[in-house]
């Protein structure tokens, strides 16, 4: 744990989890041939005297250090475990995450969908490398503070480029820009402008039935091997039920599929995604499209993902198999 600044009456957690936020390059022009997660957290809040002037003080910890390609339960389990643990002291006002853009999504959905926090939590990020020669990282980093500083700020957000994504809706649509995300059909959360906030909607809270105690004891205390199993498939031109076939015979518990248009499936995937169903197997019906959701009708044989894209549509349905454990 490290601290910067005086003593102030109120205090802003950063938790570190590596991603390209805190990557190196060999070159400082290089912003594709570079390693993610090598800088410490405590040292990209010391390169940033900026932050100095926060009315706020900061503490920063490193919570794990990976490229956010390789997330896991783990890292998951620990982070939601040291942001529960933070959120609970009085004297901190808000909570700061820097993370890799790959899996941010899934992250703050599962964080949000887990704690429901009334606090706000900030994920950050970066798309070019502590070395490059104009990094985005330290802009990113102070929006986040200025967020997670807001007077009445709540839930997890995302903070990228100066806009603000709920949990939600937040999705990665872009390779390679720096403004790489966006809130779909929902729009964002706001913007910040010079350290001020300009709010167009509310902050997110939780959806209904995705946070009960038993899913947040449970997704939180749950070791990796016992969280289940939930792949994602897709629809496509000639898809057919192999893939799903396999899985089920290899004990698969959930499956998400990425269907096309409004949740559409080719005639043989829908035959055997059915016969997974039929076998005990938790089937959802998301879309791949990247906006728009699936709009069920009377009748359907498959539970659509309520608006849910594939990734944080398995996330709900590890989070529901995990909380029918905590019951049983």
């Amino acid at each position: 744990m490290q601290v910067s600044g005086k003593i102030k009456s109120k205090k802003i957690v950063i938790l570190g989890t590596g991603g390209t936020i805190a990557g190196t390059a060999a070159q400082a022009g290089d912003n594709l041939g570079y390693t993610a997660a090598q800088v410490g957290i405590g040292q990209l809040v010391a390169a940033l005297p900026a932050l100095a002037s926060s009315r706020f003080e900061l503490l920063s910890e490193q919570v794990a250090q990976v490229d956010s390609k390789d997330m896991d339960f783990g890292v998951w389990r620990a982070l939601a475990q040291r942001v529960a643990h933070w959120l609970a002291q009085d004297q901190v006002q808000g909570i700061v995450i820097t993370h890799g853009t790959d899996t941010l999504e899934e992250t703050a959905f599962f964080l949000q969908a887990v704690l429901d926090p009334a606090k706000p939590v900030v994920l950050t990020c970066a798309m070019r490398p502590a070395t490059a020669l104009a990094p985005d990282g330290p802009q990113n980093m102070l929006d986040a503070v200025a967020v997670a500083s807001h007077a009445g700020a709540r839930g997890v957000v995302a903070v990228c480029a100066g806009v603000i994504h709920g949990a939600f809706d937040v999705q990665k649509v872009h390779t390679y820009r720096l403004d790489a995300f966006s809130s779909r059909d929902a729009g964002p959360l706001g913007y910040v402008e010079e350290d001020r906030l300009c709010l167009l909607r509310n902050w997110p809270s939780a959806h209904a039935g995705y946070g009960p105690l038993a899913i947040k004891n449970i997704a939180i205390e749950a070791q990796d091997q016992s969280w289940p199993r939930v792949e994602i498939v897709m629809n496509y031109a000639g898809a057919d039920g192999r893939a799903v076939r396999a899985l089920a015979a290899d004990g698969v518990q959930g499956l998400v599929v990425a269907g096309t248009g409004n949740g559409t499936l080719h005639h043989a995937l829908e035959v055997a995604l059915l016969e997974a169903q039929a076998g005990g197997v938790r089937v959802v019906r998301a879309t791949r499209c990247l906006e728009g959701r699936v709009l069920p009708k009377a009748g359907d044989a498959l539970a659509d993902s309520q608006g849910l894209s594939p990734v944080k549509a398995r996330v709900a349905l590890m989070l529901e198999l995990l909380s029918k454990v905590a019951k049983a």
